[in-house]
This record gives structure tokens, sequence and C-alpha cells, in this order.
């Protein structure tokens, strides 16, 4: 006779959500990193155009569409204002016989060229000169951003390690809160130190170092507050979907590297809200931009310490109740009131 197979056991069936949701992860990566690539491009990147103001309209509605989303200013000195105002990305000014383009490189590499692309054609058209004047561009040491690209990794990792290596040296219900501080005094230091080095190590950023300094701390405390809320009430599955958010799916849409407007606009909808798309807008606006546009990021950031406290207070307030963190109190009084002092010895005479 025939045995019966038997039945699937506990083990077999975790392993299968382990290998799905591991499957599920991939597919999301791919998604992620590959879908936004795919359909990178100009989309709706805000200009300025000026000039007589029949030019200026014609313009404008030549324009305006998918591509291109068109504002009107009065005077070359408004439109100025606006491109280092972050306003619009860039700018046109007609004028008799020339054609004079304002990009900022620093607020938006990508559509910089698209912007001066744009201006080299319509000067073709109209047989001018066009001249480019970029008014925020990238430093002297660091003129194509690198330095301000790769700080968005260390800012990610600034937000992972804490709640990784934390976890492991103060475990537990009792370890929560000094966890949570050590999340909040590491991106302190931390971002105090990579603000340094970017700004005087590799002259990759300008502006006032004590700003540019509280965007990065400001980053790192709402990456690692999250994870660690995550981590408390959920454990290493919270954790893991914390991670994977913030380097899956907030490192591509961030659009540090070429500015949020290269992105499909719900994509970069949806990076700008996540912590590495703020965090890495916070600080290009703080250093190029005398912080023309940092309430925004500042806002969702401080969205995010507040959703990860939060969290954080919702397991520590769960930890207290459990019978786990009651027994364990209880042997903390025990121990306290075990063992009495022996009594002194009576010395013979």
């Amino acid at each position: 006779m025939g045995h019966s197979a038997p039945a699937p056991t506990n083990s077999h069936r975790k392993l299968v959500i382990v290998v799905l949701g591991l499957a599920a992860l991939i597919t999301t990566m791919l998604c992620a990193f590959a879908l936004p690539s795919l359909h990178s491009g100009p989309h709706r990147i805000p200009i300025g155009v000026t000039g007589t103001q029949q030019a200026a309209q014609d313009l404008q509605r030549g324009l305006d569409g998918d591509t291109w989303d068109v504002d009107v200013y009065a005077s070359t000195s408004e439109l100025q204002a606006a491109v280092e105002g972050q306003d619009v990305v860039g700018g046109l000014a007609l004028q008799p016989g020339k054609l004079d383009v304002y990009t900022a490189t620093a607020g938006a590499p990508s559509a910089t060229g698209a912007v001066t692309a744009l201006g080299d054609t319509l000067a073709a058209d109209r047989n001018v000169a066009a001249t480019v004047h970029d008014l925020v561009p990238f430093t002297q040491d660091d003129p194509r951003g690198s330095g301000l690209t790769a700080a968005l990794m260390p800012m990610i990792f600034g937000g992972i390690f804490p709640a990784l290596i934390l976890g492991g040296v103060f475990p537990g219900h009792r370890g929560l809160r000094t966890r949570l501080a050590g999340a909040v005094l590491f991106s302190l230091v931390a971002g105090v130190a990579v603000a340094a080095v970017l700004q005087f190590g590799t002259h990759s950023i300008t502006g006032d170092y004590w700003l540019n300094a509280f965007g990065v701390v400001l980053g790192m405390t709402a990456m690692s507050t999250t994870l660690l809320g995550l981590q408390a009430l959920l454990g290493m599955g919270g954790f893991a979907f914390g991670g994977a958010l913030m380097m899956l799916l907030g490192n591509p849409l961030s659009g540090l590297a070429t500015g949020p407007h290269w992105l499909p606009s719900g994509w970069a909808t949806l990076g700008q809200l996540l912590p590495p798309g703020a965090a890495g807008s916070l600080l290009r606006t703080n250093a190029f931009f005398d912080s023309a546009t940092a309430g925004l990021p500042a806002l969702v950031l401080t969205g995010w310490i507040v959703f990860g406290v939060a969290l954080a207070l919702i397991a520590d307030r769960r930890g207290r109740r459990s019978p786990q963190a009651f027994s364990e109190s209880v042997v903390v009084r025990q121990s306290t009131q075990a063992d009495p002092q022996p009594a002194p010895a009576v010395s013979g005479r």
C-alpha cells in the first residue's frame, strides 16, 4: 500500500511566503528602476517667456503642452527672479535681433539641456543669436553636481544603519527608547559631517553651511525614525518594507540627478513625497537657491518623523501591556529585592 504524502508543515508555508515575497520585491525593484527611466524625459517642464506681449503669447501658445508648461513674464528681470526662485527651471527672453536663454543647472540638470536646445531651435528659426545665461550653476569644483547626487546614498544608509545596528545592540521593548534617541543623535552627528564633506571637502555645494547641515540631518532623521518605528511595530518585516521603500522606490524616484520634471508626473510626485526625494530637494534648495522652496520638502520630512515616532510610541505602549514586558519588570523588581545584605559579623573579645 502506498503512503500518503505528509501535509505541508508550517516551515513549508513560511518558505513559500518568503519566496513569493522576495519575488514580489525583485519585481517591484525592476519596476521602480526601469519604468521611470524608460519614460523619462521632459514632462510639463515649467519655463517662462518674456518679450513683446504678442510675441510672448504666441510663443506660449506654441509651446504649452505635454513637454512645456509656459508662463509669460512682464520683463526680463521678473523672468530671472523666477528662475532664481525655482518658480521655473528656465526661461526665454525674446529681444530684437537676439534671444536670451536663462537656465539654472543646479536646479534641474536634464531640463537645463532641454531648455538650451529649445532656445537654439527658436533662435535658428528666427535667424538670431541665442545667448545662454546660467543663473544658478553648480560649483566650479563640481560643475556636474556629482557630489550632490552622491549625497543621497549616505542619507539613505544613514537611515537604514541606525535601525539595523541599534536594534541589535539595544533589542526588545526595553531598548526601544534608547534606539530612538540613538537614531536622532546619529542623524545629528552624521548629517553635520556629510554636509561638511560636501561643502568644505568636495566643494560640491554652496550657501549657508548650518542650513545645509540642517537639511541633511532632517532627511536622515526622517528615514531612521520611520524605519525604527516600522521595525518596532512590525518586526523585521516592517524594517524590510521600510528599507525597500527608501532604497528601491525613494532612490530612483528622488530626481536628484536629473530634477523631478524629468520623471513622469505621477512618479515624480510620489518621489517628492518619499523621504529621499524630499531630503534631496531640501538640500538642493538650501545649497543653491537660498531656501526658496524649502517649505514643502521640510514639511514632508517632518511628517515622516512624526509618523515614525508615532509608530514607535504605539509599539512602546503595546510592549508595556504585553505579558513578556510585565514578566521582565517583575524579574527586575525581584532582583533588586533579592540577596539581602548579610548581617555584620560580631567580633569577639
